[in-house]
């Protein structure tokens, strides 16, 4: 079991200035603009974070314009239809990264993205739906159910699209484990719900969210 979360942050403080560490915390979104997104800015975000993993960010948004062009403007009607051979010219299109397993992850995503819409109404709303005490539950569930969305993937889209979540960074990682909360950066799904937990009880002591629990964390390492 995880101690108390006040060290973790005096740490922070001692290492940042309490000024400046507050200055650097995100918040989540409402689930109101969660809800208010439409389906092709969850499905745009996705492909963003797909196409960013393994390349420099600074690459994927030099190109970004030729993405919105290559994939509709990423409505997820249209890039759900898109033919074998669609996927494989926008491979051949110099405007955006040619990486034809990416690509056809962006088809499926805009599957899956119709596949919550039509059982939840959006999948904003999905998304906003799901459970806070359970944010591994639906980084589990973005892997399963979605294409290249596990791991730092998944944790990103999420925290991109304002769902309060945790990062497996580095340095977060570092504290987990000094924590006791884990040996080492958590996959499976036992040491992900010990990692659900731990996060639950410092939010309950402290009363702030995970994404500054885990920002509060990774400045605590020196």
């Amino acid at each position: 079991m995880a101690g108390p979360f006040e060290p973790i942050l005096e740490r922070a403080i001692a290492l940042r200035g309490e000024a400046e560490l507050e200055a650097s915390l995100p918040s989540p979104a409402s689930a109101a603009a969660m809800r208010a997104a439409g389906d092709d800015a969850y499905l745009r975000e996705m492909a963003r974070c797909v196409f960013r993993s393994g390349f420099v960010w600074q690459v994927v948004e030099s190109k970004w314009d030729g993405f919105e062009n290559a994939f509709a403007g990423f409505n997820p009607k249209a890039v759900a239809h898109f033919a074998d051979e669609r996927l494989e010219a926008i491979a051949q299109n110099a405007s955006v990264i040619r990486n034809l397993t990416k690509i056809r992850a962006t088809r499926d995503n805009a599957g899956f993205v119709l596949r919550e819409a039509e059982r939840h109404g959006s999948f904003g709303a999905f998304i906003a739906d799901w459970p806070g005490a359970d944010i591994v539950g639906l980084q589990l569930y973005l892997r399963k159910e979605g294409s290249r969305l596990g791991g730092h993937t998944g944790q990103y889209f999420l925290r991109f699209m304002g769902k309060d979540t945790f990062m497996f960074s580095k340095d977060v990682v570092s504290v987990l484990v000094a924590q006791g909360v884990v040996g080492k950066e958590p996959t499976s799904k036992k040491a992900l719900t010990a990692v659900q937990e731990a996060f639950n009880a410092w939010q309950a002591e402290t009363g702030r969210p995970f994404c500054q629990l885990s920002r509060i964390m990774a400045a605590s390492v020196g």
